[in-house]
């Protein structure tokens, strides 16, 4: 318990240190200037690569479990493809709930393979860590037991019924070098996926492409709640997640009222434990099925942000294809390394921890760990190398697919055109000092 508090103490650090700098870029108005050199040739490759990052990860996890795994990918599958156009009282529902409603047969079908006993094993619990388990035929079936079994967190017997989070609850943050160097990057990128997030959404629900100021706002906002995230220590940041554009394209629904219903629900489901808890029933094998799903759709979405340029110019498909390529084989070469030191990174990004004896040596151990961490994650190594190429090579505006927004000739809208972007009445007076970004 002591080390999971300090990795999540020096985690929240740099999650605050990242989202300062998010708010600062975002408020200042740079986000301003650096939006006219980020271009679809640039967006595409790096939010593809945030989703080809985790490839290692999901079905290697899946794959423990197939009797679980399989019948989720091909149920969800076949409700968004098969069964998409198939509505019930009016609606599409299965293309609308796919994953939902997937999870829910398919989590119910391990539950009861759970309490039928499918994974019970002579002398193994599934409680017990595998390092702890000596016999070897146990040690056989820890992995299944893991992976399978809706028991293995104890969660439902122990938490609370009602708790209230709270600011520093693992502790006062930490800061170092290394880790807020990391994530100051991490939210650069975070920083450009939103940028392609905020165009693909303007253009589905039929508005004026966002101003430089008003992408400004947006990332200085989501640098605000990211703080917020920071200091609740959630272990993550809060920026915009790719996958709604997917959300507001089937269902049509753009609302402020729902999005506000939606968040209050959360909220006050965060005060119930027993929610968390009945969440984390959900066998390992389940959840990383699921985001066999939700991780290719980043990469889909990524890449069809190419159709704002000239797809068939050899100028693009070589700076993509380069992008993606060297995004994937970079960081396998810096992953490779094994770690010599305390690990602050969450289980599904141990692989970036190796970077931490990785082949960058100088004098500065702190710049050292940065570098080699940085090298090892894919979306990092493709920002700058899609930044650089896109922004060196010559091209038109029309081959690059220039953002209409980067275009100050377009930039010339009347105020009702921008007014879907205006803040709420009541919360308007609070941003009076950011006039500069909209």
């Amino acid at each position: 318990m002591q080390k999971f508090k300090h990795i999540m103490r020096e985690l929240q650090g740099a999650i605050v240190v990242g989202s300062v700098f998010q708010t600062v870029l975002g408020y200042s108005g740079l986000m301003s200037l650096l939006i006219r050199l980020i271009n679809p040739v640039v967006v595409a490759p790096t939010v593809a690569a945030v989703g080809l990052a985790y490839f290692s990860f999901a079905f290697p996890q899946a794959g423990n479990c197939v009797e679980i795994s399989i019948p989720l990918i091909l149920l969800i599958l076949i409700f968004t493809l098969y069964l998409r156009r198939l509505s019930l009282f009016g609606n599409r529902l299965f293309l609308i709930y796919a994953v939902p409603l997937s999870v829910v047969i398919v989590w119910t079908y391990a539950f009861f393979l759970t309490a039928g006993g499918a994974y019970n094993y002579k002398g193994c619990n599934s409680n017990v860590p595998s390092s702890n388990i000596l016999t070897d035929g146990c040690r056989k079936h820890a992995t299944i037991m893991k992976h399978c079994r809706t028991d293995v967190s104890s969660a439902w017997r122990t938490a609370a019924w009602v708790r209230v989070p709270y600011p520093s609850q693992w502790g006062s943050p930490t800061f170092h070098f290394k880790t807020s160097f990391i994530m100051v990057i991490a939210s650069l990128v975070a920083s450009v996926d939103s940028i392609g997030s905020y165009h693909a959404t303007s253009l589905l629900v039929n508005l004026k492409p966002p101003t430089p100021g008003i992408v400004s706002r947006g990332i200085g906002m989501e640098g605000l709640t990211s703080i917020l995230a920071g200091l609740w220590g959630t272990g993550t940041g809060s920026v915009t997640l790719t996958q709604n554009i997917h959300t507001l394209d089937i269902t049509r629904m753009a609302s402020r009222k729902a999005l506000q219903l939606g968040a209050a629900l959360l909220i006050l489901f965060s005060f119930v434990g027993k929610v968390g808890a009945l969440l984390a029933s959900i066998p390992l094998a389940l959840a990383a099925s699921v985001l066999c799903f939700t991780w290719a759709l980043i990469v889909a979405l990524g890449l069809s942000t190419l159709q704002y340029t000239q797809t068939r110019s050899s100028r693009n498909i070589i700076i993509v294809g380069f992008t993606l390529f060297i995004s994937l084989t970079i960081p396998a070469y810096f992953q490779q390394y094994e770690p010599n030191s305390i690990l602050i990174l969450p289980s599904y990004l141990l692989p970036y921890g190796a970077a931490s004896s990785g082949p960058v040596h100088t004098n500065s151990e702190g710049f050292n760990f940065a570098l080699n961490a940085l090298l090892s994650l894919n979306m990092v190594v493709a920002l700058f190398v899609a930044f650089i190429l896109d922004n060196t090579v010559p091209g038109s505006k029309q081959e690059r697919g220039v953002y209409i927004w980067s275009d100050r000739s377009t930039l010339d809208f009347d105020s009702a055109s921008l007014e879907p972007y205006s803040l709420p009445a009541k919360v308007r007076p609070l941003f009076r000092w950011a006039r500069w970004v909209g």
